[in-house]
This record gives structure tokens, C-alpha cells and sequence, in this order.
């Protein structure tokens, strides 16, 4: 197991951040080659891809029909080549969630359980050798410093997970952190391992932050990364002026691990694992939904899968001279877009939320954390943490802000309602700006 885990691990070190190729061509044509070879083997073992793409030749993948999370999980027992229905897989993964024990597996297939922050929660299957490989390509992208040296990894998440367990060795010390557990036993495991690796959601590690300048903290990890939440600026500001680093982020997902920063903190496409074609809801702004094709995953291919992502590209080439797709920012679920009434009468005004964030955030710096929900087209809600003397006037400025932002794009200003911020890292993503409605509409505008 060890050796087969150092075998996998060098072999993704040596292809950290694209290095491996000399252009974007290079990298293409051997994408093309591996996904291929790999069509061919799901055609041949998974019933459900082998009907739906029918006689297509492997050269038309590009124009396969998609799937999303819908579509994936009334297919699950005909889709994965591990023939694991999903009955089963289900009642293993919930009672895993109430037991808080996840070594559980269906023979050597670790099962695992997405947020469900979409409103459906997902199931993922990963077989003992996609363990092996993502560990590897994790570690390869987000270690500080050599592969070879000593690491301790502190890990923040909802739920724990074989994938997880892979990482382990005698130079690699892992400890999953539940977010589930209170925080007086984080603080006192973390003060206890010292990590030189700290991954957490940002609100995890923004509160963390908060008890480090409260003097009820002192670690020093080498790298500290963001993952399973969007990344806001106002959270970024503050956990890098705290701990003195950048701030890295990995993006992943249900589907798979999808990107990571390099050294200039430029979020970067995990293209030696995926192929990411681009759905743009905004091709002026460069705002696309992903659509990815991994082809390192087998026991639950993911072949032309629809994210419910918006993602923002880069506009210029990153310093670090990396061929993998490079991206601006993470936006937010499409189901996260706002919509308000024309003021014309006309339809619909679609809203990114960078834009409330942007909004929000230039109307004052008295804003220590905030969370904006639509709760229907003409009522938002406004959670501030700030001051109480700053209150009245950084209220007022929010309002004016949004207002204004409303009166640019030409939709009807909502009525606005503002209630002080709550928020603490649990069982529930954080969602800075967050729809509670839903549209018929909506899939085709985004499409």
C-alpha cells in the first residue's frame, strides 16, 4: 500500500501545475490520447454511457450529449462500473453520516455523500487505486515545500472519508478535524499538532483566525488552503493578514478535484485530470459553466457532467507559465444568480453575485463579515456584522450601494431588510450571497 501510495504520489509531483508540458497544444494532444483510451474502456463497462451515446464515434466526445446530478443519480446503478446500486450505497453513506464512522466501503469502493447545498445530495464512489491517485494529486499541489520532507496535515471538513485515510504515512501526519465538533476541541488539537498544512472551508478558517488574533491560538502552518466554499475577498483579506501568507484554494467537488492554486495563488484547472469545456453564461465578462470530462475516474465515470458552478477565467496568461486553464474567481452555484424584475417591464435582470459582493463591499470598511439572501424579487435580506455605532450609517451606505448597483443595470431595487450576521461552521456550507427562490426559467437563461 505504501509503496503503490509513493509510486502514485511521484508520479503526480512530477506533473505539479502542468510542468510536464512545454505549451497548451502539447498539453491538448495528450489529453485527447488519454481520453479516448478511456471512452473506449466506459463504453465497454458502464450500460448506461454505452445507450447514451450510442453509436457515435469516440472522436465526437466533444458533442456528446451532457448529464448533470439529476440525470446521474436516477442512472447511478446502470452509470458506475463498480456495480454498486445505489440503495445500498445510500444506506451505507447516511449511516455512516449518524455513526460519524466513514471507514466503511461496498467491497474496497469507498462511498461518499455530497452537502446536498443544491437541494439533492449526491453520492460519489471512488475505488481503492482513485484513492491512491487523488492523494497523489493532491498532495502534489497543495504540500509547501518537498514531497520528501515531514508534514502535518490538519483537515477541516463535514465529513471524513477513505479518501482521506490514503494520505497517511510516517512523513505525512493527517488528522481530519469534524466540523460537526465543537470548537474548544479544534483549538486544543491544533495548539497539540502544530500543522504545517491547514485545510479548512473559509468560515472555518476565518473563525480560526479570529481566535489566533484573540491570543486563543498560536500555530504557524507553512501553507493554509480554502476548500468546499466559495472564497470571499472580505474572509481572504482577513485570514491572510492574520496568519502573514497567501491564501491557497482547492476547488472540489462531488465530481471530482477540480483545480488548485499554484505559487502566485492563481487557481488553476486540474487539467492532467479533466478536460473542462466551457458553457459561457457571459462570454464579455468570462463568466462559464463548466463542463467536465475526467478521465482518470472509473468506478463512477464522469463524462461531459454539467457542473451547477459559475466560474470566472482569467483574462491574462498567469506568471507561473502553467498551460492549465486559469480562473479568476469561483462565483457561486447557478442556482445563486439573482434575478429581479426589469424596470422596463420587460423580463428579467440577471445578477452575478460578484457584483453584490463588489457592491457590499465598497460601500464601507466597517463590514467584518455579511451574508446576502434573496428571499424573493423584491426582498432581500442584509446580515451585517459590524459595530453597533457604525450600524446606522454602514446600513445606509449598503442600501445606497445596492440601490445604485439596481438603478446601473436596470432592474427594480428589492426592499431591503437588515438583521445582524450569525454564522458558525457546522453541518451547513456558508453562502455569502445566497437565492432562496427558484425560476422555470432560469436553466435556459443560463444555458
Amino acid at each position: 500500500m505504501l509503496i503503490d501510495s509513493l509510486r502514485i504520489l511521484s508520479r503526480y509531483w512530477l506533473t505539479r501545475h502542468g510542468r510536464r508540458w512545454m505549451d497548451r497544444a502539447a498539453l491538448e494532444r495528450w489529453q485527447e490520447a488519454r481520453i479516448r483510451n478511456h471512452l473506449g474502456w466506459v463504453r465497454q463497462q458502464s450500460p448506461f454511457y454505452r445507450e447514451w451515446w450510442g453509436n457515435r464515434p469516440l472522436s465526437e466526445w466533444r458533442e456528446f450529449p451532457v448529464i448533470d446530478k439529476q440525470i446521474m443519480m436516477e442512472q447511478f446503478d446502470r452509470l458506475n462500473t463498480a456495480g454498486i446500486l445505489k440503495e445500498e450505497a445510500f444506506a451505507l453513506a447516511f449511516r455512516a453520516e449518524q455513526t460519524r464512522d466513514f471507514t466503511p466501503m461496498i467491497g474496497g469502493t469507498t462511498i461518499g455523500l455530497s452537502s446536498g447545498t443544491s437541494g439533492h445530495r449526491g453520492l460519489f464512489l471512488v475505488s481503492r487505486e482513485e484513492r491512491l491517485a487523488w492523494a497523489g494529486a493532491v498532495l502534489a499541489k497543495v504540500l509547501p515545500g518537498s514531497l520528501f520532507g515531514k508534514h502535518r496535515i490538519a483537515f477541516f471538513l463535514r465529513a471524513n472519508s477513505n479518501l482521506y485515510a490514503a494520505v497517511g504515512s510516517r512523513r505525512l501526519q493527517f488528522l481530519f478535524y469534524d466540523l460537526l465538533d465543537p470548537l474548544e476541541r479544534h483549538l486544543d488539537r491544533l495548539r497539540e499538532q502544530q500543522p504545517t498544512l491547514l485545510v479548512a472551508p473559509p468560515s472555518m478558517l476565518r473563525l480560526l483566525a479570529e481566535q489566533q488574533r484573540e491570543g486563543r491560538l498560536s500555530i504557524s502552518p507553512g501553507r493554509i488552503v480554502s476548500v468546499a466554499e466559495v472564497l470571499d475577498p472580505l474572509d481572504r483579506r482577513y485570514i491572510e493578514e492574520t496568519f502573514r501568507q497567501t491564501l491557497h484554494q482547492v476547488y472540489q467537488c462531488t465530481e471530482g478535484f477540480l483545480a488548485a492554486t499554484c505559487a502566485h495563488g492563481t487557481l488553476h484547472m486540474n487539467e492532467d485530470i479533466a478536460v473542462i469545456q466551457k458553457e459561457y453564461v457571459d462570454l464579455e465578462l468570462r463568466k462559464f459553466v463548466p463542463v467536465i470530462t475526467d478521465f482518470s475516474r472509473m468506478a463512477q465515470p464522469m463524462i461531459r457532467y454539467r457542473l451547477n458552478d459559475v466560474l470566472t477565467e482569467r483574462s491574462e496568461p498567469c506568471p507561473c507559465g502553467s498551460p492549465f486553464m486559469a480562473i479568476e474567481t469561483i462565483e457561486g452555484r447557478c442556482d445563486d444568480l439573482f434575478y429581479f424584475p426589469a424596470r422596463d417591464g420587460k423580463g428579467w435582470v440577471r445578477v452575478f453575485p460578484d457584483f453584490v459582493t463588489r457592491a457590499l463591499l465598497a460601500a464601507s470598511g466597517d463590514i467584518e463579515a455579511y451574508c446576502v439572501v434573496l428571499h424573493a424579487p423584491n426582498r432581500m435580506e442584509v446580515s451585517l456584522q459590524v459595530a453597533d455605532e457604525k450600524r446606522p450609517e454602514t446600513e445606509k451606505a449598503v442600501a445606497n450601494a445596492l440601490t445604485g448597483l439596481c438603478d446601473r443595470i436596470g432592474c427594480r431595487t428589492p426592499g431591503f431588510e437588515f438583521t445582524a450576521y450569525a454564522f458558525r461552521p457546522g453541518d451547513r456550507k456558508l453562502r455569502r450571497v445566497e437565492r432562496r427562490f427558484g425560476l422555470d426559467f432560469e436553466a435556459a437563461l443560463i444555458r
